[in-house]
């Protein structure tokens, strides 16, 4: 099996708002049920427990904040998903082939910060079956200029190239990571 490592560097163009429920309850139930017992009892221990509805953050142990690696690859398949059809990329199935043949490590991606840069509070409208309602939300966010730095493992494949991944990654610069894409939140450009 051979593997290529491909070392990437992005830099955060805006603000990166927190994807975590600071909520253990919410968190264990809602999220981390997706994965192993193992890894839903590790992942729960690293969510912040607040007092209030609402407020989202990031995973935290005591090296700092992170990101857990699922959040990148997910990323990366979304920005497959978008990009399937492109000039640039004309790769039938590539969400799977991202899949099965794309690894992101470590599976903690530190952003080298204690705590967040700050909170930021927007309105969410959704359709109820009362009719619309209007909450407010919270968000503890990392301000823009923050280098974050994990590796690329590839499987090789015939299709799936070193090229074929910094295609993907330069969809960064459109959608970001974390929440609040669609509002610009999460934008960067890769450095390296």
């Amino acid at each position: 099996m051979n593997l290529v490592t491909i070392p990437i560097k992005i830099k955060l163009e805006e603000r990166l708002l927190g994807t975590v429920p600071k909520d253990k309850s919410v968190y264990k139930t809602y999220i981390a049920h997706k994965t192993t017992e193992e890894n839903k009892e590790e992942e729960t221990a690293t969510v912040e427990e607040i007092e209030g509805r609402g407020w989202t953050g990031f995973h935290s142990d005591e090296k700092g904040l992170f990101v857990y690696d699922y959040l990148v690859k997910g990323f990366i398949k979304n920005a497959a998903t978008v990009l399937k059809d492109s000039k640039a990329i004309k790769i039938k199935n590539l969400k799977s082939k991202i899949q099965n043949y794309v690894f992101v490590f470590p599976r903690r991606v530190y952003f080298g910060k204690k705590k967040a840069d700050g909170v930021f509070e927007r309105p969410l409208q959704a359709m109820t079956m009362q009719g619309p309602r209007v909450s407010l939300v919270r968000s503890d966010y990392i301000e823009e200029g923050l280098v974050l730095k994990f590796e690329i493992k590839l499987l090789e494949h015939k299709e799936i190239t070193k090229a074929t991944i910094m295609e993907l990654f330069e969809y960064g610069q459109l959608q970001g990571l974390g929440q609040f894409r669609n509002g610009s939140f999460g934008r960067f450009v890769v450095v390296k």
